[in-house]
């Protein structure tokens, strides 16, 4: 079996090689190809991946190439991690937004569209690659936004499945407090990337015990605190949102906190170097403790998974994904993606079916999912107009003065990675 992660000279890619190395059984690569134009940084991360495979006993080989076309051909899955522009462009995506009042984050409001805008071509033109290497082969993408990401894949024809891992890290967190197996935590998990809700945690299955009201009357504090929340909020919404609803719950707040310290993504820049050097230690052969802080917990698990599943191997029968939203939420096109449980095998991701969704969670649902829906015309067409359109409809932006600054920022520090601006 081969697969190939294009975006492999990421800081994050220890973490997967490690995942790879631990659940061999699971998924059983005999190659796989680290893929990415950062010859240096690539080869720092292909050395240490290959010391954490010797060191576990992994037969499998690693290979390091900048040559994609090389690199997927003949790959049985394809993994995508790319950022285009890098940390810089994030740092901008961060900032900008704030000079207008607004949220400054990679993946929602305004600089989650600058994001879409430089990432959906190069995705396509990527997976256009991988298809005339190998049709056959599954993309798993895991590259934000992940949900216009996907669904620009989906509609493009590519057999692909959009991956994060805010599921997985809310599943093994509930599994701790609940003192289960992680396998034995099945989420209600509802919404589109980034905007999902844990409205049932069932032990055993997806007809299981919902241990939700539990969890939450006895360790409600403890959940708040990590989300960075007022412990009534959950009470009165009696669910569990991810982290990225504070954006809109909380948007003043954390306006007003983002302008009080350095980005993310300068934290994250100086994490990475420190990483690399790391890396470069020839006597390291695993994944260092810092690593834990740069994010991405659980991804390697979650990703061989469902590799695992779409190969036709060990993975678990359901799991968290993005995919086409076909009939499971009635309030949605069908060609809208979303992220549910699903059932996973060879062909692909089928939703589990969802209750009726409570109208406080579904109006923002539809609202993001036309913003998402405008957001990737604008990805895929280009012009102003189309960019102010996207970000008129975003519930974080929503107002016309608003939308028309941030429409100038957005293309003056995007400039380079647009074809028609």
């Amino acid at each position: 079996m081969k697969l190939a992660v294009v975006g492999g000279g990421s800081t994050y890619t220890p973490e997967l090689i490690d995942g790879f190395a631990r659940l061999r059984d699971t998924l059983p690569i005999t190659e796989l190809v680290l893929v990415d134009p950062a010859a240096e940084r690539l080869e720092l991360v292909g050395g240490l991946a290959r010391r954490i495979f010797a060191k576990q006993g992994h037969p499998g080989k690693i290979v390091t190439t900048s040559d994609l076309d090389a690199g997927v051909e003949g790959a049985d899955a394809v993994l995508l991690q790319l950022r285009v522009g890098g940390q810089a462009a994030r740092n901008q995506d961060e900032t900008w937004p704030l000079e207008c009042g607004c949220v400054g984050q990679e993946t929602t409001g305004a600089g989650g569209l600058a994001k879409a805008l430089r990432t959906v071509p190069v995705v396509l033109d990527i997976a256009e690659r991988v298809r005339r290497a190998n049709p056959d082969a599954w993309i798993i993408d895991f590259t934000n936004p992940v949900g216009i990401v996907t669904r620009a894949l989906l509609q493009a024809g590519h057999k692909a499945v959009g991956l994060c891992n805010v599921a997985i890290g809310f599943q093994r967190k509930f599994a701790k407090l609940l003192d289960v197996a992680p396998s034995e935590v099945h989420l209600d998990h509802v919404g589109l990337n980034h905007l999902t809700w844990e409205t049932g945690v069932r032990i055993g299955g997806p007809d299981g015990e919902n241990a939700l009201p539990r969890l939450l009357a006895e360790h409600g504090d403890a959940i708040a605190d990590d989300l960075h929340l007022p412990r009534p909020v959950l009470d009165r919404l009696g669910v569990v949102p991810s982290y990225y609803l504070r954006y809109f719950y909380a948007h003043d707040e954390v306006v007003r906190e983002l302008g009080t310290k350095p980005s993310r993504a300068a934290e994250v820049a100086a994490m990475e170097k420190e990483l690399l050097e790391m890396y470069g230690d020839p006597a390291l052969d695993e994944k260092p403790a810092l690593l834990g802080k740069r994010g991405g917990a659980f991804y390697s698990e979650a990703a061989v998974d469902l590799a695992a599943s779409l190969l036709g191997g060990g993975g678990s029968p359901y799991q968290v994904v993005n995919t086409y939203n076909n009939g499971t939420l009635p309030f949605l096109p069908d060609d809208a993606v979303i992220e549910v449980q699903a059932a996973v095998g060879r062909d692909g991701a089928v939703p589990l079916p969802v209750a009726p969704v409570d109208p406080l969670y579904a109006g923002l649902i539809a609202n993001v999912t036309a913003y998402e829906d405008l957001a990737l015309e604008a990805a895929l067409r280009g012009g102003r107009d189309r960019v102010f359109k996207a970000l008129l409809a975003h519930p974080l932006v929503g107002q016309y003065a608003y939308a028309e600054d941030l429409t100038d920022r957005l293309i003056a520090h995007n400039r380079e990675h647009f074809a028609w601006a």
